[in-house]
């Protein structure tokens, strides 16, 4: 009977003081639990688990929002596995462009003015003078440029990788979509990042936030926002005549 009085004080005991360094947040951050999604994985587990099947699916759509020194930019994207892609962007009232990328041709539309140069031929060519027709972006084309970059879901997945070790779990809630989802946030070196990470199903990445260069050359950094969705689905990117 002292025996089992003792073991029943040290159980008590250990129970009382593990809701104390609980209550005082003694215990690490992240530490694995019973209950939470993803139970018995750390941040950055789960992160690593939401990169790798985010970039493993055969399609998906990105609604991205950020800013450029020409103002608020909006691109609509759908993208496949092999590379296929179409752009819709939109840079506030400078105007659109549309995007289409097929077996690595890349083709624009765009009401957007601007003047690029050739800088092998000295060229300079207005893109007004080609509004409303399908045609190869000019060389030095940032706009264009810059739909492409979006057509890579690296653009936005590839900044986290090296910086999955500062995941941590927070609440889980529904993303944009209305998916139940596992917001997990950190840093790089640009600043915080928070990810809403899909609860069922398959652990897609639903919504980023992060900041990017403004261009991906490093002059400057603005806040992005991904929507993810439609992963899988079947998309047919279709060459435009021209």
């Amino acid at each position: 009977m002292r025996l089992l009085a003792r073991a029943s004080a040290a159980t008590l005991s250990a129970a009382t003081a593990l809701t104390l360094a609980t209550a005082c947040g003694m215990l690490p951050q992240d530490a694995p639990d019973s209950t939470a999604p993803y139970a018995r994985l750390t941040g950055p587990e789960v992160l690593n688990k939401a990169l790798a099947a985010t970039r493993a699916a055969k399609s998906v759509r990105m609604a991205v929002e950020t800013s450029s020194p020409e103002g608020p930019v909006e691109a609509f994207v759908a993208t496949d596995i092999r590379g296929a892609c179409t752009v819709t962007l939109s840079l506030g009232a400078t105007g659109t462009m549309e995007l289409v990328r097929t077996g690595g041709t890349v083709r624009t539309r765009s009401d957007i003015r601007t003047t690029t140069t050739d800088t092998a031929t000295k060229t300079a060519t207005d893109t007004a003078d080609r509004a409303g027709r399908w045609t190869k972006p000019a060389p030095g084309d940032r706009h264009a440029e810059l739909a492409e970059r979006y057509c890579d879901r690296e653009t936005f997945l590839g900044p986290l990788a090296p910086q999955s070790g500062t995941a941590r779990k927070g609440r889980t809630a529904t993303s944009g979509s209305d998916a139940p989802a596992l917001t997990v946030t950190g840093e790089t070196a640009e600043g915080k990042w928070a990810a809403d990470i899909a609860t069922t199903g398959k652990p897609f990445l639903l919504k980023l936030k992060l900041r990017l260069p403004h261009d991906g050359t490093g002059g400057g950094t603005a806040p992005v926002t991904v929507e993810f969705s439609a992963f899988d689905e079947p998309f047919t990117a279709n060459a435009p005549k021209t």
